[in-house]
């Protein structure tokens, strides 16, 4: 679980890899596209523009570049070319990147047109319990530190967390040890050491945690229906805290947790 620092640089470069292709998104215009024109949008940037692979294109038999979980999507929405974003949407778009043999993995939840304010508020309280989960990383600390954390601000904010899905330890292999739970104790689980690096991602419901499976047999939705959310970065553990290797251009601005 612990990489050399010549291994934290290559993750440190396909995570600035991967942070460029959602500043390429941000300059899209979303409303309109289909979620399958978004997919092979982000597939001929990686590919052709960064020279570096898409790493879930083919991963467990998936098809795709990208997860498009959108409204009450909680994760692994499959992009098709008849769901199309339209004014109001909440999408959460979870890209894989590889770049000399190491993997980054992160994920944002855009809005399109005109949100609704109980929407917005559920995107930005998810952005910020990552955010939350972020800052308690480092040497020393406990995976239970982060999972309280989040869990905390969003029972706050009057949210539930999704209790099936989780963040994951990332090298080589997408899905390494060790998993990283939303919820949790604190001082509790795996004692963190500089040079693990894996991945937090929130998912964050506006009515119950309870999940199903559709019938793709990919997308993951609220039982409830009501919205979901998520947002992804992948850090690194350093000697002295904390290094997010996804961390986006917007990001490195500021010292605060940002409004979207």
């Amino acid at each position: 679980m612990v990489k050399r620092p010549d291994e934290i640089e290559k993750l440190g470069e396909a995570g600035r890899l991967l942070a460029s292709v959602f500043h390429m998104l941000d300059d899209m215009p979303l409303a309109g596209l289909s979620t399958l024109a978004v997919n092979d949008r982000v597939e001929d940037y990686i590919v052709n523009e960064l020279n570096a692979r898409p790493a879930s294109k083919g991963q467990y038999g998936y098809g795709y570049v990208l997860n498009c979980s959108r409204n009450d999507v909680v994760c692994h929405g499959v992009p098709s070319a008849t769901d199309i974003l339209a004014d109001g949407d909440i999408v959460n778009f979870d890209i894989t990147l590889e770049k000399n043999g190491y993997i980054a993995d992160s994920s944002k939840t855009y809005l399109i047109g005109a949100v609704a304010p109980a929407a917005r508020r559920l995107v930005q309280t998810t952005y910020e319990a990552l955010w939350h989960g972020i800052r308690q990383v480092r040497p020393g600390a406990h995976l239970g530190d982060i999972g309280h954390v989040i869990e905390r601000h969003a029972k706050r904010n009057g949210y539930t967390v999704v209790r099936e899905y989780c963040g994951h330890g990332i090298g080589r292999e997408m899905h390494e040890e060790p998993q990283i739970l939303h919820f949790g104790k604190p001082g509790t689980g795996l004692r963190l050491k500089a040079g693990m690096v894996f991945t937090i991602e929130p998912m964050l419901n506006q009515g119950g945690a309870r999940v199903e499976t559709k019938d793709d047999g990919w997308s993951v939705v609220t039982v409830d229906g009501k919205l979901s959310a998520q947002f992804e970065h992948t850090v690194a553990v350093t000697a002295t805290g904390v290094r997010v290797l996804t961390l986006r251009a917007e990001e490195r601005k500021r010292r605060a947790i940002p409004p979207l």
